[in-house]
């Protein structure tokens, strides 16, 4: 605590405020902005790495919170204080840190596998800058970050050469892998005699996630066969013309993600909803919008 106790001492406003922005980075928004960028305008292989690493390591981030159920810092010390605008987003336990885990996996991945020395010095900072923003709001512990960090170094390094080896042998492995974790997790949220007094916050997103996680990475490994054996997307077209595709994919994955979720819960209540929604979601944003990719490569040829 004492280095929490430091950071608190150090607050003012205009800092505050930067590092309020700085931990934006490690929500899971940007980990699939980032991962759908590159998968419809740069580099498959690269982008299943990217999912790859995202996808394990917030399992495993899930798992551990609710294995150890360590509670937030100002609940360890009740001296202790945060800033009011990163209390609702810290609801739940505390170790380890779910953001600090999505911002070290999404801007490590693309830092290790990019040419590009400024991007990789960004993601690098980014990388630095989301577990000590953390830490200054008070809604983490060093042992927090610095565990989930940790684990995203060990899947960054670890699937890399495994995901980029030659002869597609190894990536339906890892889709393996992703679907017995993704099934275990289920199962030991659902089946897992928790005490009594488990934060019921935490253990609900908990069993939200694991349906989400379960149907995504089913989507993912569909996507995966259906582009490796028939589809076969490019990625490549004029600048302008990938500014739409980003700009009109994103907007088809909201309005599913955001559409179908009354109507999917109404039929099928809101878990197993969750997952069919999210196995939709990954099933458009690979499958069915990539469809459309001829088109945008056109754009902009002479002739």
């Amino acid at each position: 605590m004492e280095l929490l106790y430091f950071l608190e001492g150090i607050r003012v406003p205009i800092l505050n405020e930067f590092m309020l922005l700085i931990t934006k980075f490690g929500e899971e928004t940007l980990f699939l902005v980032a991962a759908l960028t590159i998968l419809w305008c740069a580099d498959k292989r690269r982008s299943y790495y990217l999912l790859a690493v995202g996808f394990l390591g917030l399992i495993s981030n899930q798992f551990l919170k609710l294995f150890f159920r360590i509670p937030r810092p100002w609940v360890q010390d009740k001296n202790f204080t945060i800033l009011e605008q990163a209390r609702e987003a810290a609801a739940g336990y505390s170790f380890p840190s779910g953001h600090t885990q999505t911002a070290v996996g999404t801007f490590g991945s693309i830092a290790y596998t990019t040419k590009n020395k400024l991007v990789r010095y960004l993601c690098v900072a980014i990388c630095i800058l989301v577990p000590i923003s953390r830490m200054y709001i008070g809604v983490h512990t060093p042992l927090d970050v610095t565990v989930a960090a940790a684990i995203a170094v060990l899947l960054i390094y670890f699937l890399k050469p495994i995901t980029e080896a030659k002869g597609d042998k190894w990536m339906p492995l890892i889709l393996s892998v992703m679907i017995i974790c993704a099934v275990a997790f289920w199962a030991y949220v659902e089946y897992f005699p928790f005490p009594a007094d488990i934060d019921a916050h935490n253990y609900q997103s908990a069993v939200s996630n694991a349906y989400k996680f379960l149907g995504a990475i089913i989507g993912f490994a569909i996507v995966y066969i259906v582009d490796e054996n028939w589809l076969h997307f490019a990625v490549k077209a004029v600048w302008w013309a990938q500014v739409l595709k980003v700009a009109i994919g994103f907007g088809l994955v909201l309005a599913v993600k955001s559409g179908l979720k009354a109507p999917i819960n109404a039929l099928v209540g809101a878990e197993i909803g969750s997952a069919v929604r999210y196995f939709l979601i990954v099933i458009v944003a690979g499958i069915l919008w990539p469809l459309s990719f001829k088109f945008f490569k056109r754009l902009g040829n002479k002739g």
